[in-house]
């Protein structure tokens, strides 16, 4: 586990290390590259997944409300492969005691950092006071970031998560006043959705598409606040936008397009810190076979980790392929983790033609 300066200040185990800027000169930088927390999407065999593929990137957890770790099946909720870290837990709730009361149990299942969402805009989260609705809240905001911190070990940050502002409240006034707030309180990195959440006329969906990106603006509240680490969020598809926005914030956080096209991870390591390729696509595919085998044999179904691998191929020849054959197969009642490596082969005919 990677120990972490003070409460809200983290770097990554590779900080440091010589990355190639986008004009070609060579810096030294200090940068965090992570997947962002997805709801239905983010679990333990996605990260799995995306860890294999990708070493050093820093994984969250799909948003657990507090309530579920305080009164649900912990183990089924929080339990993860050693393998993953470094993994944040990223939380849901608007209760400070409770928060703080999950923070821990989270801290004591193995997670290296507690992140608290403030941007999702879903209406589960709206008609529970959390997510998004959080940021015309901050001093309850601060007030959960102070308990979690007080309830954690120094060596694990309380960071947020949140948008540009909500409906409305979208200047950089209000920002700026929520950012204070809740860094007084002791928070010191916030990942930052590059979009307003607009709750009252979109839906979850549309808020991903709908309200424009203004990462400027981002990069602003980086010049505001050079003492904090302000993580850029939303849109990022590609090594080239990476590296364009890199030298304005202290990190980048990608969200679909990771979950979609996994192996953008390894390019983006690549082209950061000179990584090693990855394991290549049919080598990925024997290591899904043999780690869905244990998910297996512990009770699991082969369909929770081929779910999401249909990505794997995304931009390669055979892509169409194993997708087809893994949707077609993975959820019938009498399929292996042999269907890893039936896929591949499809793939790899329909190729050689």
């Amino acid at each position: 586990m990677t120990i972490w300066p003070a409460h809200g200040s983290w770097w990554p185990e590779f900080a440091g290390r010589e990355a190639i800027s986008h004009n070609g000169r060579v810096d030294t930088l200090t940068k965090t590259l992570a997947v962002a927390p997805m709801i239905d999407w983010t679990d333990r065999h996605c990260r799995a997944l995306h860890r294999r593929i990708a070493p050093r990137v820093r994984l969250y957890t799909e948003m657990i409300v507090a309530d579920a770790i305080l009164y649900g099946k912990r183990d089924r909720l929080l339990c993860f492969d050693a393998a993953e870290h470094p993994v944040a837990l990223q939380l849901g709730g608007c209760d400070p005691a409770k928060l703080a009361a999950a923070a821990r149990i989270g801290v004591d299942y193995g997670y290296d950092e507690i992140n608290l969402n403030c941007g999702c805009p879903s209406d589960r989260v709206r008609e529970g006071a959390f997510g998004a609705c959080l940021m015309v809240r901050p001093q309850v905001v601060a007030e959960a970031v102070a308990a979690m911190i007080a309830a954690v070990p120094a060596s694990v940050p309380v960071t947020v998560k949140c948008r540009l502002g909500i409906d409305d409240r979208d200047d950089r006034e209000f920002l700026e006043d929520f950012i204070t707030q809740v860094a007084n309180a002791g928070c010191g990195t916030f990942v930052v959705h590059a979009r307003q959440a607009i709750l009252g006329g979109l839906s979850p969906k549309e808020n991903r598409d709908i309200p424009p990106l203004r990462p400027a603006e981002v990069w602003q509240l980086k010049r505001s606040f050079p003492h904090l680490q302000i993580i850029l969020n939303g849109g990022l598809k590609s090594v080239a936008q990476v590296l364009e926005h890199l030298p304005q914030v202290d990190g980048v956080m990608l969200g679909r397009e990771a979950y979609h096209r996994p192996y953008v991870l390894a390019e983006l390591e690549q082209a950061l810190w000179n990584a090693p390729p990855p394991p290549s696509e049919e080598e990925m595919a024997a290591w899904l076979a043999e780690y869905t085998a244990g998910h297996v044999a512990a009770g699991g179904r082969v369909h929770d980790v081929a779910r999401h691998a249909l990505g794997l191929f995304a931009g390669k020849p055979g892509a169409r392929a194993w997708r087809r054959y893994l949707s077609e197969h993975s959820n019938r009642h009498d399929v292996t983790p042999r269907v890893f490596a039936h896929a591949a082969q499809v793939a790899r005919q329909l190729v050689a033609g």
